[in-house]
């Protein structure tokens, strides 16, 4: 089956331009480095991203990776990346740190980390892609109605779930947000903007000082060392809030903590009880860090899908929650469905003013929805069969569905003899037109609305060259809004896939100039 996998899958605080560097939200990086570079990432002999038919995954930072066999030959995707780029040292006095010296005063937020999987296709790829003149018309016709009680309620034809997300967080408009640097957050209306954290779970020391944090791939102290952990975050909060934007933080460290395999392995990992244990305290000390503070907390992608490769019953699939985490947990079962229930729980008692997502991969069938080619597939009869199978998992527990169609930017997987475009006439799939019909059908099926996350930055006006490679999806997002409104998306979130791709500081000043215009005329969030 085909999978997607978060790039920069082991961060290291050293290479950190390779796992989408170049923003102020990074680490200040030491000589150290960070968890094992030489396991990173999928292999595959020579080519990026998801191995299409006969194709090779993205081979790791200096190692051979996982041919991912298991899952049908599929290898990475958006693995899911560190922080991003250099720290700037405003703030807690001292030098931007370099990668051998020099402590970074309290790092500004700005580009989170890349993932560096890729996102395959097939081969033979079109000379000019699939750009195209953009038309209108509305998402997903065909997306079907509810998916009943058993998956969680409906959104139904008269509901207007994402309106009511937007306005639970303080705001009234279609979201548009990225990974991007103080600057560039600064330069436009944006209303959310986001990070990864991955590299490793806490050690479970109290202070930066400690040898075992500094240095370290731990997220508690991408910091001065002089900082208490979690400064990091409690500064990218208090900085998005400052410009009227809603912190989105993406948890990303099963992979990286238990170092097996990437796929359904990592359920299998996850039932260690040291492991589990680990990860239930990193993750409480993230929300207690929070607070009560208003931010999206989106948990573990990719890890859901695996999940579902892996059998049709989570509940047997055993996690011991209620002895990992007895303080928070104790009546929950133990199971990867216990698992799911707990993370929510967690948030609501941590962190109350957090809303709280997993992931709903679209690869998790025997095909990629969203780059689907055969006309027969029905894009809400896989959405619903998914909704179903995360509301076991505690996900419509949560408050909203966070999804990706791509990570990489079309033209850089051109480049690598992948077809990944999306045709925007939505006359030859796969089509814009595709991807929000499932969209849409998720959103009914589950009553939540929905966040596409982390699309592509390029655009057709680029180079195709190093961080400036070409792609349609912002253009099109931008030309179509209320098509997306009309598919209950809540909100558009813009990043880089991994450090080779485009950014909103590479890309021309097309994306701040887009969001410019769209927030002097924004589209009805209940078309």
């Amino acid at each position: 089956m085909w999978s997607r996998v978060p790039a920069c899958t082991i961060l290291t605080l050293l290479s950190i331009a390779a796992c989408g560097g170049g923003g102020d939200d990074a680490p200040a990086t030491t000589s150290a480095g960070g968890a094992g570079a030489a396991s990173a990432g999928k292999a595959g002999a020579g080519s990026a991203g998801k191995a299409g038919a006969g194709g090779a995954g993205k081979a790791g930072a200096g190692g051979a990776g996982k041919a991912g066999a298991g899952l049908g030959g599929s290898a990475g995707a958006h693995s899911g990346g560190g922080v991003g780029g250099g720290a700037s040292g405003a703030g807690a006095g001292g030098s931007a740190g370099t990668p051998s010296a020099g402590s970074a005063g309290t790092p500004s937020a700005g580009s989170a980390g890349a993932p560096s999987g890729g996102k395959g296709g097939s081969a033979g790829t079109p000379s000019g892609g699939k750009g195209g003149s953009t038309t209108g018309g509305s998402a997903g016709a065909s997306s079907g109605g509810s998916a009943g009680a058993s998956s969680g309620g409906s959104a139904g034809a008269g509901s207007c779930v994402a309106q009511s997300f937007v306005a639970s967080l303080g705001k009234s408009r279609l979201l548009v947000g990225a990974s991007m640097t103080d600057a560039t957050a600064a330069g436009a209306p944006f209303d959310a903007r986001y990070l990864y954290l991955a590299g490793g779970l806490g050690p479970g020391c109290s202070s930066c000082d400690d040898a075992q944090c500094d240095p370290g791939p731990w997220w508690g102290c991408w910091q001065s060392k002089s900082d208490p952990p979690g400064q990091y975050i409690k500064g990218f909060v208090s900085r998005a809030k400052a410009d009227g934007q809603i912190p989105w933080i993406t948890y990303y460290e099963i992979l990286q903590s238990s170092q097996g395999a990437e796929g359904p392995a990592e359920v299998d990992a996850i039932a260690q009880p040291a492991l589990a244990a680990r990860f239930f305290d990193d993750l409480r000390f993230l929300f207690q860090t929070i607070g009560q503070e208003t931010a999206i907390v989106h948990v573990e992608p990719d890890f859901w899908g695996y999940v579902v490769q892996k059998g049709p019953d989570p509940h047997a699939m055993p996690v011991p929650v209620p002895t990992a985490n007895a303080a928070d947990c104790a009546g929950e079962e133990a199971s990867v469905a216990g698992l799911g229930r707990c993370i929510v729980k967690m948030a609501r008692k941590h962190a109350p003013n957090v809303k709280i997502a997993l992931h709903f991969s679209p690869w998790v069938p025997k095909y990629d929805i969203v780059t689907n080619t055969m006309a027969s597939v029905d894009p809400a009869t896989e959405a619903k069969k998914l909704v179903t199978y995360m509301s076991e998992l505690g996900a419509l527990d949560g408050d909203l569905v966070a999804v990706d169609i791509s990570d990489r930017d079309a033209g850089y997987d051109q480049s690598k003899g992948q077809d990944t475009w999306l045709d925007a006439s939505n006359q030859q799939l796969p089509t814009y037109h595709q991807a929000l019909a499932w969209s849409k059908a998720l959103a009914e099926a589950s009553g939540k609305a929905v966040v596409w996350w982390q699309l592509p930055v390029g655009n057709e006006a680029l180079p195709n060259q190093p961080k400036k490679w070409k792609d349609n999806k912002v253009d099109y997002f931008f030309a179509h809004p209320d098509e997306f409104a009309a598919a209950h998306v809540a909100g558009v979130l813009f990043g880089a896939g991994d450090g080779d791709q485009t950014t909103p500081e590479t890309d021309g000043g097309n994306l701040v100039a887009k969001t410019k215009a769209l927030a002097s005329a924004p589209p009805a969030l209940c078309p």
